[in-house]
């Protein structure tokens, strides 16, 4: 048994409605039905929430694991600067500018070869998740050319 109820919608709402029904070619009131059922529904807002908490919940691994990137990179890099700064004597006073030319001419090299692995799409943590697991049937993976 239906409740018969009678309420005002505004006119373009009730246009909008209107030509739905006649697009759809069914009664307004199907229409109205559904769309009130849909706005009490707890479940739309229960599967809403679910939703939201899964995309967050994996927005959350993935920050993780960018944290846990940036700290590997960083160790590296204080690493192997603290190395080089040992082992690298001081220079002469009058070697700076040639050392400084043969530094530039290095970095821009350097740059070259940074800009043609990033091209190839290639990441460093990939070859090295490479050598750590072998594929299967081979005791290691083979050796990657270097840039």
């Amino acid at each position: 048994m239906r409740t018969k109820h009678t309420f005002r919608l505004p006119p373009d709402l009730a246009l909008k409605l209107a030509d739905y029904a006649s697009r759809k070619r069914v009664p307004q009131a199907h229409i109205v039905e559904a769309a009130l059922a849909s706005f009490l529904s707890p479940d739309a807002s229960e599967r809403l929430e679910g939703a939201l908490g899964r995309r967050l919940d994996r927005l959350v691994r993935q920050v993780e694991r960018l944290e846990r990137n940036v700290t590997i990179s960083n160790e590296a890099l204080a690493l192997f600067v603290r190395f080089w700064l040992t082992t690298t004597p001081s220079l002469p006073d009058g070697a700076h500018q040639a050392a400084q030319a043969k530094g530039r001419e290095r970095y821009e090299g350097f740059v070259d070869a940074l800009g043609r692995r990033l091209a190839k799409g290639r990441t460093l943590a990939e070859e090295i998740a490479q050598d750590i697991e072998p594929s299967e049937g081979t005791e290691s993976a083979p050796p990657q050319e270097p840039v």
